[in-house]
C-alpha cells in the first residue's frame, strides 16, 4: 500500500521528566501517566501507513509541545511549562518551580527541536496534510469549559465552529468540506448520534495553528475518547488489552484512508 501524504503528530504521549526536573515534581509516575494522553503513541502508531510520525517521550507536565513558548508561569500555570494540572494540582513541589534560565534551557533541549522538525519534514514536500493526535477524557474536568459533560467518541477540529466553518476574525486550519469529509468517514467507525462533533470540546492547539500559518498545509486535530480503550478513565487509568488499542488505531486508520481519497484529487484549497 501506498503510504498516504500525512505528518501525523502525537505531542502528549510521553511519560519521562528531563532529568533537571525530576526532584522538582510533586507527582508521581502514575500521575504523568494519567497527565499524559495515555496510549496515543500505540493507538495513533499508524508509521506503517502515513509519510511521516513524529511524537516525543517527555511529559506534557514538563514540556508541553501544544502550547506558545511564551505562555510561562506565573501566567499561564497550564502553559508551555505547567504548574497546575487541569484539575488544579500543583505540579512542582513547594518552592521549586523551574525559573527562567532553566525553562529556556529545557525549551530549547526539548521544545523548538520537535516544531523545526515538523517544519523540516513539510519542506520536503511529501506531506499534503498535518494530524495533530489525541486523547481526550469521557468527561470535561472541572476547570474546562464543558465541565462536568460527556465528550464525544470522536473529536475533529480545525479551529472553526461545530460545522467545521470559519468563527469570525479567525482562519480555519483545513477547509470545512475536507473536515466534514472527514467526520463522515469517521462517524461510519464510530456511529451513533453525537459520536463524532467537530471543534467540540477541543478546536485545535498551537501545534495545528503554528504550522498551518507556517507552512500553508492543512491541519487537522483529532481527539479520541479515552472511554473507548481505558475502562477506569473516569477516576485514573486502567492498562486496556492491546486489543483494544489495536481496533482503534485499525478505526482510524481505515477513516484517514478513506478520507484522503475522497479529498486526494479536490483543487488546492488554500
Amino acid at each position: 500500500m501506498n503510504r498516504i501524504p500525512f505528518l501525523v503528530s502525537i505531542p502528549h504521549g510521553g511519560v519521562e521528566v528531563p532529568e533537571e526536573l525530576r526532584e522538582r515534581m510533586a507527582l508521581s509516575a502514575p500521575d504523568l501517566r494519567y497527565y499524559s494522553d495515555p496510549c496515543s503513541l500505540q493507538i495513533f502508531d499508524l508509521s506503517d501507513t502515513v509519510e511521516a510520525l513524529t511524537s516525543t517521550p517527555i511529559s506534557r507536565l514538563a514540556v508541553d509541545l501544544n502550547r506558545p513558548p511564551y505562555h510561562l508561569p506565573p501566567s499561564h500555570p497550564d502553559g508551555v511549562v505547567k504548574t497546575r494540572t487541569v484539575d488544579g494540582r500543583a505540579v512542582y513541589r513547594d518552592g521549586m518551580i523551574p525559573d527562567p534560565t532553566l525553562i529556556h534551557r529545557i525549551l530549547l533541549r526539548h521544545y523548538f527541536p520537535f516544531h523545526d522538525g515538523i517544519d523540516r519534514t513539510i519542506d520536503t514536500g511529501r506531506i499534503r496534510i498535518g494530524v495533530d493526535c489525541h486523547t481526550m477524557l469521557p468527561v470535561g474536568p472541572p476547570a474546562h469549559r464543558d465541565a462536568g459533560r460527556r465528550r464525544p467518541l470522536i473529536c475533529l477540529g480545525n479551529n472553526g465552529d461545530a460545522e467545521g466553518d470559519p468563527l469570525p476574525g479567525t482562519l480555519t486550519t483545513c477547509p470545512p468540506s475536507w473536515l466534514q469529509v472527514l467526520s463522515r468517514e469517521f462517524s461510519r467507525e464510530f456511529p451513533g448520534d453525537g459520536a463524532v462533533r467537530l471543534n467540540d470540546p477541543f478546536a485545535g492547539g498551537f501545534v495545528c495553528i503554528m504550522h498551518f500559518w507556517r507552512r500553508g498545509i492543512p491541519w487537522i486535530q483529532i481527539e479520541v475518547n479515552r472511554g473507548l480503550y481505558d475502562q477506569d478513565a473516569l477516576h485514573g487509568f486502567s492498562e486496556p488489552e492491546s486489543s483494544r488499542l489495536q481496533d482503534l488505531r485499525r478505526r482510524i486508520r481505515a477513516a484517514l484512508i478513506r478520507f484522503w481519497e475522497g479529498v486526494r484529487d479536490s483543487p488546492d484549497p488554500l
